[in-house]
């Protein structure tokens, strides 16, 4: 049968089951609630019948419709049947079938891992409206690989270091370093203000929630989760400082909500940020959220030795940075 033929006879099915890697920012949420979002299209009592015959498995295991994910976890995803009219379905698997491949700037492979440098403006996987992502390109451009599949996320509009499995124990190995919290994450960052510490703990809780049109958000609140990061200055000019971010914990949003409710906005953030300043700066220069994950240091998965891996600032945040250092007044500059 042709796939138009299929398409035709009845609801489109997915051509194969999917898996799925959880990020950070999915950490605490229901299992009911992440398929039910990570599937659009799909009806809700259909999402409820796979969680309780089994069919969904989290780590190779069966779970409760109450299940909350944890960052790390590898969920199955059975092929599902879509709510939406033939022709679009259709539509849909003809485009994910022609996922373009695309090289990546490598900042290191071996057998077992490989760790890129993420433009800013793609997502990591496909899915929530997205035909592709990350993960789909590097299948299609490395057809001979066995096994690829993406040990953490970063949001779409953040640029930097991504880690993919290239194989399955290596893959475990540093989700459960992320879950222990034995992975050292550092972010560079511009906000608006002068920021005056130094070095600052930032311990607030996160708690997330759904506008009324269903697009998650987070807030500081004493109910939430316990979120800490630590912010370190690095430059200070008259409108902006430039900030490193370590992440102890990762929660969804972390730094762009900690550094909003403190008063200080990430440059170009289209949900947190000053918005009416985010439209100058898009005029003079800054085309997105100011954010990036330039640093990563972990054990090697085999090996054990200590990795540090780095991604400089891409052209689009370097230049705007170039052009802050050289209009404005530099007012503190990091000794480290």
């Amino acid at each position: 049968m042709t796939l138009r033929k299929a398409a035709l006879a009845g609801p489109a099915q997915a051509l194969s089951v999917r898996r799925v890697v959880a990020g950070e920012e999915d950490a605490g949420q229901r299992i009911d609630n992440f398929l039910l979002r990570e599937c659009k299209g799909v009806p809700k009592s259909h999402i409820y019948r796979i969680l309780r015959s089994g069919e969904v498995r989290v780590n190779g295991g069966r779970i409760s419709q109450t299940y909350r994910i944890q960052a790390g976890d590898e969920l199955r995803i059975p092929p599902l049947r879509l709510g939406v009219k033939q022709d679009n379905t259709a539509a849909a698997v003809a485009v994910a079938s022609k996922t373009p491949p695309r090289d990546f700037d490598i900042v290191f492979e071996d057998d077992s891992l490989l760790v890129i440098d993420k433009p800013a403006g793609l997502a990591v996987h496909g899915g929530s409206g997205v035909s592709f992502g990350v993960i789909e390109q590097l299948r299609a451009q490395r057809p001979e690989a066995r096994f690829l599949e993406l040990a953490h996320r970063l949001d779409r509009e953040t640029s930097g270091l991504l880690i993919i499995g290239k194989r399955r124990a290596a893959l475990n190995n540093v989700q459960d370093q992320m879950r222990a919290g034995r992975i050292e994450k550092r972010y560079l960052t511009m906000v608006s203000g002068r920021w005056m510490n130094p070095l600052q703990h930032v311990k607030l809780a996160l708690h997330k929630y759904l506008t009324p049109d269903g697009e998650r958000r987070v807030s500081v609140n004493a109910e939430g989760k316990a979120s800490h990061s630590i912010m370190r200055l690095l430059g200070r000019w008259e409108n902006y400082s430039l900030l490193e971010v370590e992440l102890k914990t990762g929660r969804t949003h972390q730094i762009r909500v900690h550094l909003q409710h403190l008063g200080f906005p990430l440059l170009g953030d289209d949900k947190y940020g000053d918005f009416p300043l985010n439209k100058a700066l898009a005029k003079e220069g800054l085309p997105r959220m100011f954010l990036h994950a330039a640093i990563l240091r972990f054990h090697h998965p085999v090996s054990g030795a200590l990795l540090e891996l780095r991604a400089s600032l891409p052209p689009d945040l370097n230049n705007f940075l170039t052009r802050i250092k050289r209009d404005q007044q530099q007012e503190y500059v990091s000794s480290e």
